[in-house]
């Protein structure tokens, strides 16, 4: 497999990431440098780990993990996106962000939710006999890059627009859960 063809797989699996940093950046009351790391260095250690997970399970259990995992990761981003809609609906415009999603289980579950697409992308990389290790290592660098990007492009546009954002983010978590089944289900 060419490098290009690595660079351009690793972006694409960073999309999802970068998006989802963006509304994470919106929502945060102030952007640190520990913040940014955080994100930023759990989703790209995600992003490098799931293709590994992915090569090592193979294609031996690839139809099991194929019917399910496009539904996990809708169910984790269509509940973290729905909290996000409800909480801006319901808010007064006073309050802050009391949870950091760059901390405890939120961080956990968005890099697992942003990450699904790599586990499958690891089993392929199985089946055409790909070294997994330098691969990995691309997807996750650009996956940290540009999730730090992103929270740094969403902290810009939360200042601007505030809740809306929140909502707005909310909707767009929930719609890359959608893509994400409907890529599995229709393409």
């Amino acid at each position: 497999m060419s490098w290009i063809t690595i660079v351009g797989i690793a972006f694409g699996l960073a999309m999802d990431a970068f998006a989802v940093s963006i509304v994470v950046g919106s929502r945060l009351d102030h952007l640190s440098f520990r913040r940014i790391f955080r994100l930023s260095f759990h989703f790209g250690l995600f992003q490098f780990l799931m293709p590994i997970v992915g090569w090592f399970l193979g294609s031996r259990i690839q139809h099991l993990i194929e019917a399910y995992d496009h539904w996990v990761a809708f169910g984790l981003l269509a509940i973290i996106g729905g909290k996000m809609v409800y909480d801006s609906l319901t808010a007064d415009g006073t309050e802050v962000l009391v949870d950091d999603p760059t901390r405890k289980w939120t961080l956990i579950v968005l890099s697992i939710a942003t990450s699904i697409d790599a586990l499958a992308v690891g089993l392929s990389l199985a089946v055409l006999q790909v070294e997994v290790l330098t691969a990995s290592v691309v997807i996750g660098v650009i996956a940290c890059a540009m999730t730090a990007i992103g929270m740094a492009f969403g902290r810009r546009l939360g200042e601007r627009f505030g809740h809306r954002m929140e909502l707005l983010g909310g909707v767009i978590l929930a719609g890359i859960g959608v893509k994400i089944v409907l890529e599995h289900l229709v393409w």
